[in-house]
């Protein structure tokens, strides 16, 4: 298994272009099945998760291609509605294809999905939507049958603002007859992409990015290009690096709106944040303060999936930082690793109280998710001596060559058997 070697204390300088998000690419390659043809999606990630989803779109008899940041998907050649469960057990996201499949063959059977262990994501709002958008669901044996007796547009409140379910109702309402209201969805930028690519094949969708979205169903859809949007949490992983480890960098292509939480956080902390068209520079010279509150909230609030590298910098920041996990109960695996390398943090429920340090020491730590794994990486750019952060398959789900990336910046860091 794969490890990173980072020797830290090193300036971060220079540039490096963002590409494309993950969590946009995967409900797209999710959307690939409904109009039974040709889509190109570019600026696509290189990512675990990206080829689970790929592996699990052939293993349904679609055509796919991956070569240089383009994604082609050929699903004219669909022949299962059965998803195999070894893959589905690989990645979360593969609850995605519930909609599409239903919308397609009026059909899916699909195991309960697996992913990180950040604390349970149950998928009941995703089951209550298909329900009453007229989708029979029987479980059993760890499987969900679903069958689409009549597909029939109705107005949706979501106890909670659910990205998973907000995009998959819009999924299987775009070949719903009628009109669907979608009330309390989810705002994220991802949300509004997938709209976009799904208008651009013919769907009719408006109010992504708001509380409410109304899909009017439509009888036929079609093939098409269609560029992946930024990824604002690798963006906001690299921005948080120059942050902790000091220096210039440059981020292009990025969409300035999508980063506003994180931006402001840095700023809060002490760092300079010019913004100039799609790009960033972040400048980091000095030792950095402490944020007195940070609270992980839905978009556009600040991201729970910033909330690890965010404390990492918190835990060489001047003073005391309180940092508010709402969204997920499990999501701080990744304190003890930090402690390991002389962080000073107390965990009391959801609340983490991190008193900073001068600095952090080399050790040996491990990685048991994505982002507290890529943490770790942050404060071994930072730390004394040499960090090994070992288990870095959580890493590549959601980071194409993360160590790549930063070595670019002048990070001495490297990938080791």
């Amino acid at each position: 298994m794969s490890k990173l070697l980072i020797r830290g204390r090193n300036k971060l300088n220079g540039q490096i272009r963002i590409g494309g998000a993950k969590n946009a690419v995967l409900p797209i390659l999710a959307a690939t099945v409904l109009n039974g043809g040709e889509n190109i999606l570019f600026d696509s990630p290189d990512l675990r998760d990206v080829h689970s989803m790929i592996e699990i779109l052939r293993s349904i008899g679609c055509k796919v291609s991956f070569e240089n940041s383009v994604l082609t998907v050929n699903s004219s050649t669909l022949s299962s509605h059965e998803i195999p469960e070894h893959l589905v057990r690989e990645m979360r996201s593969s609850i995605f294809l519930m909609g599409p499949m239903l919308g397609r063959c009026g059909k899916i059977k699909i195991s309960y999905p697996g992913g990180c262990e950040i604390g349970p994501r149950p998928i009941d709002l995703h089951l209550k939507a298909l329900r009453e958008l007229g989708v029979k669901i029987t479980e059993a044996h760890g499987f969900l049958e679903c069958e689409a007796i009549k597909l029939e547009g109705k107005e949706i409140h979501l106890d909670y603002p659910s990205v998973g379910a907000t995009e998959n109702i819009m999924l299987v309402a775009v070949l719903a007859k009628g009109i669907t209201k979608i009330r309390n969805a989810a705002k994220e930028p991802e949300i509004v992409d997938l709209q976009n690519y799904l208008n651009r094949m013919g769907a009719k969708i408006r109010g992504a990015g708001t509380s409410e979205i109304i899909i009017e169903g439509v009888d036929k859809l079609y093939g098409l290009e269609h560029k992946i949007i930024p990824d604002r949490i690798v963006a906001g992983t690299i921005a948080t690096a120059g942050a902790i480890a000091g220096g210039e960098i440059i981020l292009n292509n990025v969409v300035v709106d999508h980063m506003k939480p994180i931006l402001l956080k840095l700023k809060e902390a002490g760092c300079w944040v010019f913004e100039k068209n799609n790009s960033l520079k972040i400048k980091s010279s000095q030792r950095l303060k402490a944020v007195e509150m940070t609270k992980t909230l839905p978009y556009p609030g600040f991201p729970t999936d910033m909330q690890a590298q965010f404390m990492a910098l918190m835990t060489i920041a001047r003073g005391t930082s309180i940092i508010t996990e709402t969204v997920f109960e499990n999501r701080f695996k990744h304190v003890d690793e930090l402690i390991r390398m002389g962080a000073k943090i107390k965990i009391d429920g959801r609340v983490a109280v991190i008193q900073g340090v001068k600095k952090l020491t080399g050790a040996k730590v491990f990685a048991k998710d994505l982002r507290g794994g890529a943490a770790l990486v942050l404060a071994g750019l930072t730390a004394e001596g040499t960090t090994i952060v070992d288990n870095i398959k959580h890493i590549d789900r959601g980071y194409e060559q993360l160590d790549k990336m930063l070595k670019e910046l002048g990070a001495d860091i490297k990938r080791i058997d």
